[in-house]
């Protein structure tokens, strides 16, 4: 089968390389999945470079999302040969899904939504779990609330601008042009503002009437984050998704306790099977309520994948490439 593997850390451009290599054979408790689109995100670009921290040893094929059909399975594994599916993959042990097939935890395989293409598919889990995670079971947002998100074009933050729409909040989008910020509003935020214009923390000030924001989602951190949790209401909850400014959100512990306000950590991981199949379940009665919609705003060929990196890489994306798919 063919493969992008990374066989030396530096930029996607650089340290990719289309080989061809045998098919993965699932051990116990995997799939292997024909890939029919894969995702691409941020954590791809710093694999590439060797900077995240879930980076396999060299030589790797990258791709933490897949959409696709199940070709073999391990022992111990109970979905359906031929099964259409959707998965979070085997990728911190070399086999993500920038190839031809893939392998997958079986626990993290789950069926595709119905209306779902392939594309969209592959994009779909990691953020709205993530968002999920974020909003529901570690923020507990609730309805008339003031959420902020940062990076709000991003794939994962249009997955928190609808979510925190669906579940009743008053969403801030915070963007770096005018394209993102009508892209969100669009999406159903009722406020976006452009931080490359200045400082956020006045307009939020003001945008909410001197109350403040109830929870930041935020999956840049730096000093963007900084400037959104200083303006934290009472029991406001900052929420540390990721850091694709370059650094966790660094906020000082004095600003906290003056406001009995909260750094919550975010990771969409570590749930049972239970649990995913029951936050699938809401996420797709969300989806078909029409509440929902992907992230995925473009489609790059197999043979093009560095340079769809590239462009994730230079923050050229509104909202979230998927590799191949329709």
């Amino acid at each position: 089968m063919r493969a992008w593997q990374v066989m030396s850390h530096g930029e996607p451009v650089d340290a990719l390389r289309l080989v061809t290599i045998d098919e993965p054979q699932p051990g116990p408790g995997q799939v292997r999945i024909r890939v029919a689109a894969a995702g691409i995100g941020l954590p791809d670009v710093l694999m590439c470079r060797g900077s995240y921290p879930l980076t396999p040893a060299l030589p790797f094929t990258p791709g933490q999302e897949v959409a696709g059909t199940v070709t073999a399975v391990g022992t111990g594994v109970a979905v359906p040969f031929g099964s259409r599916v959707m998965a979070v993959t085997a990728f911190t042990e070399g086999y993500g899904s920038f190839a031809e097939e893939c392998l997958a935890p079986a626990g993290s395989v789950l069926p595709v939504p119905d209306g779902l293409g392939d594309a969209d598919a592959a994009g779909f889990w990691i953020p709205h779990l993530t968002g999920w995670t974020g909003l529901v079971h570690r923020g507990r947002v609730a309805a008339g609330e003031w959420l902020v998100v940062l990076g709000a074009a991003g794939g994962s933050g249009i997955a928190a601008v609808q979510l925190g729409a669906a579940l009743g909040a008053r969403v801030v989008a915070v963007v770096g042009d005018a394209e993102r910020a009508a892209y969100c509003r669009r999406l159903g935020a009722e406020a976006a503002l452009d931080h490359r214009a200045g400082p956020i923390a006045p307009a939020l000030r003001e945008l909410t009437g001197g109350h403040g924001v109830d929870a930041v989602y935020d999956p840049v951190g730096g000093a963007l984050a900084a400037d959104a949790a200083s303006v934290l209401a009472r029991g406001g909850r900052h929420l540390a998704v990721g850091f694709a400014g370059g650094s966790w959100a660094q906020i000082p512990t004095h600003q906290l306790v003056v406001a009995n306000a909260s750094l919550v950590g975010v990771f969409a991981g570590g749930y049972t099977r239970a649990e995913l199949e029951a936050v699938h379940g809401e996420l797709s009665a969300l989806l078909g309520a029409g509440k929902l919609r992907s992230a995925v705003t473009g489609t790059v060929p197999f043979d093009d994948l560095p340079d769809g990196l590239r462009r994730v890489a230079d923050r050229g994306v509104v909202g979230k490439l998927v590799l191949g798919g329709t």
